[in-house]
């Protein structure tokens, strides 16, 4: 009998969900369980593939837009946890729909910020990343114009403001903790009077999962974060791991997407997951190399999370599930 390499699968805590995210999948749960199916859910409530395909088995519909709702409907319509423009509700009160908002708290702090700004005649510049639905949300709040989307150096170095004594900027809560701060450095250089957050735009839960993956990284052959390629903060993940010294560094969604081919020869394997990764999955990347391994597994830990999210109110009768 062939005996199985050993392998140290280092886990960085934190990791997989935080706060917004499981606030917004609850959001769903609880509509689903009082209200019953189906319960409508404009755009992905998170990016992950395993989170949406659970959700749509117990009865959640999944929609684009909201003219793909049947009009009339008196089931409730979910707005995702990365937000949305003020358009949508508008639309929704419009169109005479009982809508519940899963945005995360953190990305309304953004939006809140934003208003202020605009409020006192400060021209915005959002740092994000184009297209995203945070992004597209974040934007939506202030009229038209209002809002200069800069995406990296480049965009800051070029970007040109109506009045560089009434600047400020926010940022996208998912974004690289160290291309933001390069980013930041060259607005403040070229326009110092620009004003930013009073707290950190970046949250938490990033913020951290950034750090652990940052120190594993150092001291593994290679790693793997655990999260769909529509996650932001997940692909983050694996471009922070890189930086940091490991270039065998990959994004699965599951077990069953891994390429065993890069993983031979290894010693010392890190593993962390996106914000929006269930923690089964990882527990399935683990049982997927004890198949093939001698494991032995521990946990780096950088920080501690122990923050929690209020549902809305309409949903505060419903046990949690």
């Amino acid at each position: 009998m062939q005996t199985r390499p050993q392998l140290d699968i280092t886990l960085c805590a934190p990791r997989g969900f935080c706060a917004g995210v499981d606030r917004a999948i609850q959001i769903v749960e609880l509509a689903l369980e009082k209200y019953g199916a189906p319960v409508y859910v404009r755009h992905a409530i998170v990016h992950n593939k395993y989170v949406v395909d659970g959700l749509r088995d117990k009865g959640a519909v999944f929609v684009e837009e909201l003219e793909e709702i049947p009009a009339g409907t008196e089931a409730p319509v979910v707005f995702s946890a990365h937000g949305v423009p003020k358009s949508v509700p508008a639309d929704a009160r419009a169109r005479e729909m009982f809508f519940l908002d899963a945005t995360c708290p953190l990305v309304s702090k953004v939006h809140v910020e934003a208003q202020r700004h605009f409020e006192e005649g400060q021209d915005i510049v959002l740092i994000g990343h184009a297209g995203h639905p945070e992004v597209i949300g974040t934007i939506g709040q202030l009229p038209e114009g209002a809002i200069s989307l800069v995406e990296d150096i480049d965009d800051a170095e070029r970007f040109t403001p109506r009045n560089p004594e009434a600047l400020a900027f926010v940022t996208q809560t998912t974004l690289s903790v160290d291309d933001t701060a390069e980013i930041v450095a060259v607005l403040k250089r070229r326009f110092p009077a620009i004003r930013g957050p009073h707290k950190e735009d970046i949250c938490y839960a990033t913020t951290n999962r950034q750090e652990a993956v940052k120190q594993v990284a150092r001291e593994v052959d290679a790693m793997i974060v655990v999260g769909s390629p529509t996650s932001s903060n997940s692909v983050r993940l694996v471009e922070v791991a890189q930086r940091a010294g490991c270039p065998r560094a990959y994004l699965y969604d599951r077990a069953a997407d891994i390429d065993w081919s890069l993983f031979e020869g290894i010693k010392r394997l890190g593993i962390s997951a996106g914000a929006s990764a269930p923690e089964r999955l990882v527990d399935e990347v683990i049982e997927a190399f004890a198949e093939r391994f001698a494991i032995k597994v521990s946990a780096k830990v950088t920080a501690v999370e122990n923050i929690a999210f209020n549902v809305p109110r309409e949903l505060r009768t419903v046990p949690a599930a």
